[in-house]
């Protein structure tokens, strides 16, 4: 049961900051730190694949987190 809501709060709190990217840097990395905390659960729960698939959406986010930062450095 608690990894069934550690998975929920996870999961609701990467989609929130998936939608409030717009706004920052600072939610793009948050969605990269919801996506590493989803790819633990995934682990966690025995759902290896969307475990792998989620640790992907990790390095995309951190990637995408440094390009914007770096676009924001050279204005």
């Amino acid at each position: 049961m608690t990894l069934t809501i550690f998975g929920v709060v996870v999961l609701t709190f990467m989609m929130l900051m998936y939608a409030l990217e717009r706004r920052g840097p600072r939610f793009i990395l948050a969605f990269a730190l919801g996506c590493g905390l989803s790819s633990a659960y995934g682990f966690l729960s025995g759902a290896w694949p969307f475990g792998c698939v989620e640790a992907i959406w990790t390095v995309i986010g951190i990637h995408r987190f440094w390009g914007t930062t770096q676009e924001e450095t050279a204005k």
